[in-house]
């Protein structure tokens, strides 16, 4: 059985690219915040006596359902709301994106020039635009497989579908990248 200890550095090593995936999926940052608090009580209070490593898998598949559930509210929000923004006045004062908070720089990157940090912040927001252009379930299968880690078959778990299905979604996803970094100028091995 895991230890508090355990569950809690489980959770602090998953917190930032899992907020990465649940912002890229609603695009909205409070959102996202609250998808992952969410899918970490679910998993601290359901499967926290589960093995250290079964943890990866059933917080993804927490996390990618929980993402799911946002989206099918949001589509019936939306709509409901929609029907009636007739008599509400609009206006989103608010700027403040986590994103830029978040210290993305290892401690390597700290011995670079201003100007290679710099490229490489560029580089970085381009790659993240690209990422966020790919229909939904390209990008879930992108992000699990290559940002998370996990194999075909965890990924396939993770997201409810064959594995067959993640190949594909994949191999689709890096072309679609590639093709677009290099309509961007980017060429093989930069």
């Amino acid at each position: 059985m895991a230890t508090d200890k355990e569950l809690s550095d489980f959770l602090r090593a998953v917190e930032k690219r899992a907020f990465k995936r649940a912002h890229y999926a609603t695009q909205d940052v409070d959102a996202a915040l609250d998808l992952v608090q969410e899918a970490m009580i679910r998993l601290s209070e359901k499967y926290a006596q589960r093995g250290v490593d079964e943890w990866p898998m059933l917080f993804q598949r927490i996390l990618g359902n929980a993402i799911l559930d946002w989206h099918r509210r949001h589509r019936v929000r939306t709509a409901w709301v929609s029907n009636m923004s007739d008599f509400s006045a609009g206006g989103d004062d608010d700027d403040f994106d986590l994103l830029d908070t978040l210290d993305l720089q290892h401690a390597s990157v700290r011995l670079e020039g201003t100007d290679q940090q710099l490229e490489r912040a560029q580089t970085l927001d381009i790659i993240e635009g690209e990422i966020q252009k790919l229909p939904e379930r390209q990008r879930e299968a992108f992000l699990l497989r290559y940002w998370e880690g996990m194999d075909v078959a965890e990924t396939a778990a993770a997201m409810g579908c064959s594995e067959g299905s993640v190949k594909t979604h994949c191999s689709r996803a890096t072309h679609a990248l590639a093709k677009a970094l290099k309509a961007r100028g980017f060429e093989d091995g930069t």
